[in-house]
């Protein structure tokens, strides 16, 4: 595939990075030499500097014969306007932008192929407050991901000393619960992969990963853990794009308190919000969390543009007494080297920005992508297509499929229902398979799987 990336950012590069892995041809544009050459020197890739939105730019990197656009540039008009050059001189089939700013969302005809043709608009900010959103409803959970638009979901827990099934089999589960669709599709220990099978023993601090239906969520953690009382109050550090985003979807539901340094949009937005207390401050600031009662905070969250203040003003909240901080890091390193007795959760808004994109690279019928631990692993669904004989996954049952070592399938989703995933599942033609590999190098084995063809197999 024929992609060109406009801007070599955070976000350009960290998209780069997972798809020049993938056979992709790739021109990065970007008006930093600087950055275009250290790109270069790391991948295999054309570079092209200059604005991204201009006709002649476009050209020079190939967009008369790319498939697709991707434009993450810092400026959102720059994104939008070159999208629609594209659109309208080079007829690039597939165009994908990043728009941060709210106030764009406000007027749902805005992105149309009549007025700004954008075929995928990517709002990182809205991805955050929907992932923010996931983790509030289920306590204790490090990552809740949607599959089947919300009927499955695969949640990310780390496994308690005193949970049921901690110290047992992965098997007793049905035993425990025998009604529930529940899977196990990962484990994690010590930061290493455990591909699970019905005789592996889950052990506490194991990081485990399982797909349920949104009924059955709490029911399964409470096998790993003590659940935990429902969170009440929370406080967010940064009233840039996301924060003031994540309150206004919390306001109604949740005591919330913000906390922003700039005394002018503190004013802005404290104006625009309605319950939220917006507070003009330094979130590092020890005795302004003091005077906020952080101990009695649920969830400090440090979503500002700066990782290092995040990254300290979490690790600050943690140790005044915060149940549970979250920071928001763009730099993947600085996610690798947090350490997560300090904070409870790093949330990359790279990463979500990836997994969005991720479903419109995929070959087959893949209609929902996630990455997952920085890159290495990701959840997939894909959908089955074709008749017995024509098909490598469609009317056979799943222990007959040529299913690579490392690949766990964790749900199969048929019309509106869940199906509990046995060795004896037969797949039908428009079944939803929700799959987890261990490491993303298996995608291409995946992909060929569920490409349907009219060739018998």
């Amino acid at each position: 595939m024929k992609i060109i990336i406009l801007g070599a950012g955070q976000v350009g590069s960290s998209v780069l990075a997972s798809l020049a892995s993938e056979a992709n041809d790739i021109v990065m544009v970007d008006t930093q030499p600087a950055l275009l050459k250290d790109l270069q020197d790391r991948f295999d890739i054309g570079t092209v500097q200059g604005n991204a939105a201009h006709p002649t730019v476009l050209k020079r990197a190939g967009a008369d014969e790319a498939d697709m656009l991707i434009a993450v540039t810092s400026d959102d008009e720059t994104n939008m306007l070159a999208c629609q050059m594209a659109d309208i001189l080079f007829k690039i089939p597939r165009k994908i932008a990043r728009v941060r700013a709210i106030e764009y969302f406000s007027y749902p005809g805005i992105f149309s192929p009549e007025t700004i043709p954008i075929d995928v608009v990517i709002s990182p900010e809205q991805i955050i407050t929907q992932f923010i959103e996931r983790l509030l409803k289920y306590p204790g959970a490090s990552q809740v991901l949607d599959f089947a638009e919300g009927r499955v979901r695969l949640v990310s827990v780390r496994a308690h000393q005193g949970g049921p099934l901690v110290g047992r089999e992965i098997r007793e589960l049905h035993q425990h619960m025998p009604n529930v669709h529940a899977r196990i599709t990962a484990i994690f220990r010590k930061g290493l992969p455990v591909i699970p099978n019905g005789k592996t023993i889950i052990q506490a601090d194991d990081e485990v990963f399982f797909a349920a239906s949104s009924e059955e969520i709490k029911a399964v953690m409470s096998e790993l853990r003590e659940l935990e009382r429902p969170y009440k109050r929370l406080m967010f550090a940064g009233g840039g794009h996301i924060g003031k985003r994540v309150a206004q979807a919390l306001e109604g539901r949740y005591q919330v308190k913000l906390v922003e340094k700039d005394y002018k949009r503190a004013q802005k937005i404290a104006a625009d919000l309605s319950n939220t207390v917006v507070l003009a401050g330094d979130a590092s600031d020890k005795e302004l969390l003091l005077s906020e009662n952080i101990e009695n905070t649920d969830i400090f969250c440090a979503i500002t543009n700066d990782d290092e203040a995040n990254i300290l003003s979490a690790m600050l909240a943690k140790r005044l007494g915060a149940r549970r901080v979250i920071s928001l890091v763009n730099k993947s390193a600085y996610a690798d080297l947090v350490d997560s007795s300090l904070v409870d959760l790093v949330l990359s808004p790279q990463q979500a920005t990836i997994s969005a994109l991720l479903r419109y690279v995929r070959r087959g019928d893949i209609v929902q992508v996630h990455s997952l631990r920085h890159g290495a692993s990701e959840a997939i669904e894909a959908v089955a297509h074709g008749r017995r004989g024509s098909s490598k996954v469609v009317g056979i049952p799943i222990d007959k499929i040529n299913i690579p070592p490392g690949v766990v399938m964790g749900a199969l989703v048929r019309g509106d229902e869940v199906i509990q995933v046995h060795h004896d599942t037969v797949i039908e033609e428009g079944d939803h398979v929700i799959m987890f590999l261990l490491d993303k190098k298996l995608i291409p084995m995946v992909e060929q799987i569920f490409q349907a063809t009219d060739v018998p197999v």
